[in-house]
This record gives C-alpha cells, sequence and structure tokens, in this order.
C-alpha cells in the first residue's frame, strides 16, 4: 500500500513503465500476426492438386494436338449469349479446369 501520494518522479516512473508495457504487447502482436500470415501465405502457395474424374483427357490426333470437343448447344434461360461466355470464363477460371474441358447444358437466370 502507499502510504501518501507519489512524488513527480515516481509518477514518471509508474506512466514510463506503462508505456513500455503497451508497447511491448503490441510488439508481442505484431510478430504474431506477421508469423500467422506468413504461415497462411505458405499454404496457399502449395495447394493440394484436385482431381476431376469427370475430366478426362480427350485422345491425341495424328499430328499430336488433342481433339476438340463436340460443341454441345446451351440453353441460355433469361441471359443473353455474352453474360453467358463471361459466366463460362469465369467458372472455367474458378475451378481451374481449361474451358475446352467444361460441358455446360444450361445457364439459367435466378
Amino acid at each position: 500500500m502507499v502510504h501518501g501520494s507519489l512524488g513527480m518522479l515516481d509518477a514518471l516512473m509508474v506512466a514510463l513503465s506503462g508505456f513500455v508495457i503497451v508497447f511491448l504487447m503490441l510488439a508481442l502482436l505484431w510478430g504474431l500476426i506477421l508469423v500467422i500470415s506468413r504461415a497462411i501465405a505458405g499454404i496457399e502457395r502449395h495447394p493440394q492438386p484436385v482431381h476431376h474424374p469427370a475430366a478426362a483427357p480427350s485422345a491425341p490426333l495424328s499430328n499430336g494436338a488433342p481433339a476438340a470437343p463436340a460443341a454441345v448447344p446451351v440453353a441460355l434461360e433469361g441471359v443473353d449469349e455474352l453474360q453467358a461466355a463471361c459466366i463460362m470464363a469465369i467458372v472455367s477460371h474458378q475451378t481451374g479446369i481449361p474451358l475446352e474441358q467444361l460441358v455446360f447444358r444450361s445457364i439459367k437466370a435466378l
């Protein structure tokens, strides 16, 4: 227990120790965030390969180029051709599957 008021020097020492503790905790949190973000970035750099059993490679032609898939008409319901092309490109990009290996049967606006 304190038996009286603090002197000016004691008050400055208490305030200084409070500042030091706060900045040490901030530095500790900064280091923790840095370590976690680098660990997550390392995990994202090495994603697990995704196996798509439905996407079988097409048979090569005599010149070594893959055969083009047969054109399947896509049923568009409430979507024009430009919007359908954008949707197909986005699906191909997000899944990582080449557009030539995807088969769209219908695209419907909800």
